[in-house]
């Protein structure tokens, strides 16, 4: 299985989310002795290691099980920027799963040739994607990326053409698997059979499959000149009112949100607050006007341990975060309906 010399076989770069069909593609070049070496890809957009789904799963226990290298790798601005403006269009919510594998495997690409590397391969699975894992999308990835020949799904390999790997001998093409469909029983079966008992649950994927994350993606695209970092962040914390176009309100759903809606206030928000009682964090972002002040007061107090009395009393919170700067707002709370005319859901 080694070389003459002792050496590996080959050397591949795989794409790597931690979950199980890329694990299993990874065991299956190991199992032929052909080098790995895993790129985790991160994104602002639940593609990270903090997100235990199929798309940001820990990639080091398997890593550090079977002996194969892990690098990360963050596609920062250029994801932002195709997320902003896919070519290959979206799924059901603000997915670019087709754009989003494009430049994955374009930077896997250019690292291969770096590390002057054999081959490509990922975890895909025909047929288990309704977007960017049919046969159709599968193939127009390869002539984007240039990849013919070059990018081996291990998995779906007897379902698709030999790559040069297999025609060269460097892979065993029969030792590689014929996975068609969405079921996972073929996966969970190879699973048991490497001893992989650490892979998250199957999920859909990053958050832009998620439709309240993707819902409030479209309002800040709609209603922003250009998308930054601090937003994108912004967007996975608390609930979320749309004022007019400049302005929005950020209400913490818990004290974990209202810790790190804290922790995100940037010198042009506005952190409103009930103090002395059971009070949500709140963050003005955009237009501090009277009126705006007032509603943004009214949305807070909506979500006060006193929602149920005449008038509650909102501070504006000064820049320490530590007390009122002097300003109070005695209203009463919005009501549901009111809400609903602004809340992006």
């Amino acid at each position: 299985m080694y070389n003459q010399n002792g050496t590996k076989r080959g050397h591949a770069i795989a794409l790597f989310s931690g979950g199980l069909d890329s694990a299993l593609a990874i065991l299956l070049m190991l199992k032929q002795d052909i080098e790995v070496t895993a790129l985790t890809f991160m994104t602002h957009f639940g593609c990270d290691l903090g997100d235990r789904s199929s798309c940001g799963a820990n990639p080091y226990p398997a890593a550090e099980k079977y002996g194969f290298n892990v690098k990360l790798m963050h596609l920062g601005q250029k994801f932002v920027d195709i997320v902003e403006n896919p070519q290959y269009g979206r799924g059901k919510n603000m997915n670019v799963c087709t754009d989003c594998r494009i430049l994955m495997l374009n930077e896997a690409k250019e690292f291969m040739g770096m590390v002057n590397a054999d081959f490509i391969i990922t975890g895909e699975v025909i047929g288990q994607r309704p977007m960017s894992q049919i046969k159709s999308k599968m193939e127009l990835v390869i002539r984007k990326t240039g990849l013919e020949g070059k990018l081996l799904r291990p998995l779906s390999a007897k379902k698709l053409s030999p790559t040069e790997p297999e025609l060269n001998g460097m892979v065993d093409r029969e030792q590689l698997e014929s996975i068609e469909g969405r079921s996972r029983k073929r996966q969970f079966a190879m699973a048991k059979e490497f001893g992989l008992d650490n892979y998250p649950t199957p999920a859909s994927g990053c958050l832009l499959t998620d439709e309240g994350y993707s819902n409030r993606l479209r309002d800040l695209i709609a209603n922003s000149g250009r998308l930054s970092f601090e937003d994108l962040n912004l967007l996975r914390l608390g609930r979320h009112f749309r004022l007019d176009k400049e302005t929005k309100v950020i209400v913490g759903r818990n004290e974990a949100e209202n810790n790190s809606l804290r922790a995100a206030k940037q010198p042009n928000h506005h952190h409103l607050e009930a103090l002395g009682i059971g009070s949500p964090v709140t963050l003005l972002i955009g237009e501090a006007t009277d009126d705006n002040l007032m509603k943004a007061s009214m949305i807070t107090a909506r979500y006060t341990s006193d929602r149920n009395k005449q008038k509650v009393r909102i501070s504006l919170i000064n820049g320490s975060g530590n007390g009122s700067d002097g300003r109070n707002f005695d209203v009463p709370p919005a009501s549901d309906k009111d809400l609903g005319y602004i809340r992006v859901k």
